[in-house]
């Protein structure tokens, strides 16, 4: 039997087996950890942080509700609050993530019952290990910031959790998508994180109507399942890149989902922008990640703009849809010098199909350069 310290079993109580209380570990290497720290920035939303003697760092979530932004917490910080270098990063690729779920900060214990004290414990610990040369560049800073942080602890107490939710078939989910109920397939969302799959295989349906509205929710219903399991949501977009990552593939609606995830949650998941952007080169996949791009853009206009002078040569693209989303594209990034090459396309009269608000909508490609020029000026 293993009697190392940093696995040791606390028990209170009876010898009942009535709950275990379990002093907290790191996830990689198997160290005890501090109890998270108060860092003296004092950003809005801010959650307490923490570093392992291997090199890992923790965010902390006291509902455990919310490990998408633990997940951004963490990870930015792990990065000495580098946010550029954040986003470029990939998980796996740049580093591991791991969950301590049930972690009670004032003890400083994992509570695997939930309850201790008579209060609810749902805290969790959100964990990023970079891969060591990226660590090696951000771990000073990461020291310095905890050396002048403190030691905090909180009395809130977590809300109940949702009611168990009705499972829904495949169709069911289907005709839910196809009828548009937006709201009802959120609300599932919040209870079952299942319904992803469900949206995934619509992606691919031969009803354009229906995979373009899939698309969208699954970047609605994507943005609540990250609150609870970002991991999950990251293995999706890897699913979705994986999808069209061979030559000659169309990716039918799963560019245009990463798209609508990143822009749902881009907090979270800005950091595979990248990665989209090397899809343009591919003239079969460029009109679908230029959608993908713009609807980024439409939401968070800043994580586009370093790349803003790459699209307006495309302009002048013999494709029509690829003009009139790049038109929009600029229009949404405000780019005052793109205005000229814009006014050269207010007489262009080629209609394009446009999703908008659940339908499809045709529009020429005077009509978006319009609709730029009123964003730029």
């Amino acid at each position: 039997m293993n009697t190392n310290n940093n696995s040791k079993l606390y028990s209170t109580g009876s010898f009942k087996k009535d709950y275990y209380l379990v002093k907290p570990t790191c996830p990689f290497c198997g160290m005890l950890i501090e109890r998270p720290k108060e860092l003296d920035t004092r950003r809005p939303g801010e959650m307490p942080v923490g570093s392992c003697s291997c090199g890992a760092v923790y965010a902390f979530d006291i509902t455990g509700h919310n490990l998408g932004a633990a997940y951004a917490e963490a990870l930015v910080f792990g990065c000495n609050m580098d946010w550029d270098l954040a986003w470029d990063l990939l998980p796996e690729e740049d580093y591991l993530q791991a969950i301590i779920e049930n972690y009670d900060m004032e003890s400083n214990l994992i509570v695997s019952t939930g309850s201790y004290e008579g209060r609810r414990v749902t805290g969790a610990l959100y964990f990023i290990k970079l891969h060591r040369d990226i660590q090696e560049f951000a771990q000073q800073g990461v020291q310095k910031k905890l050396e002048k942080a403190k030691t905090v602890t909180s009395d809130f107490v977590p809300p109940a959790d949702l009611n168990t939710a009705k499972k829904y078939s495949k169709k069911e989910i289907e005709a839910m998508v196809s009828d548009y109920k937006v709201e009802l397939l959120v609300d599932i969302a919040r209870r079952d994180k299942r319904i992803i799959r469900d949206l995934q295989r619509l992606l691919y349906s031969g009803d354009e109507l229906l995979r373009l509205r899939a698309t969208e929710i699954l970047g609605r219903v994507s943005a609540i399942i990250a609150n609870r399991d970002p991991g999950a949501v990251a293995k999706l977009l890897q699913r979705l890149f994986s999808n069209f990552s061979e030559p000659g593939t169309s990716g039918w609606g799963a560019i245009e989902s990463i798209g609508e995830i990143i822009a749902n949650s881009p907090d979270i998941y800005a950091g595979y922008i990248s990665t989209l952007y090397q899809s343009m080169e591919d003239e079969l996949l460029r009109p679908k990640v230029l959608k993908a791009i713009t609807r980024i853009a439409e939401v968070r206009p800043e994580l586009i703009k370093n790349r803003k002078y790459y699209f307006t040569p495309l302009l002048s693209d013999p494709n029509p849809e690829i003009r009139g989303y790049t038109a929009l594209l600029l229009g949404y990034l405000g780019i005052a010098e793109a205005k000229s090459d814009l006014e050269k396309l207010c007489e262009d009269e080629e209609e394009i199909d446009i999703y908008e608000n659940g339908e499809i909508v045709k529009k020429t490609v005077r009509q978006l350069a319009v609709e730029a020029l009123n964003n730029v000026s």
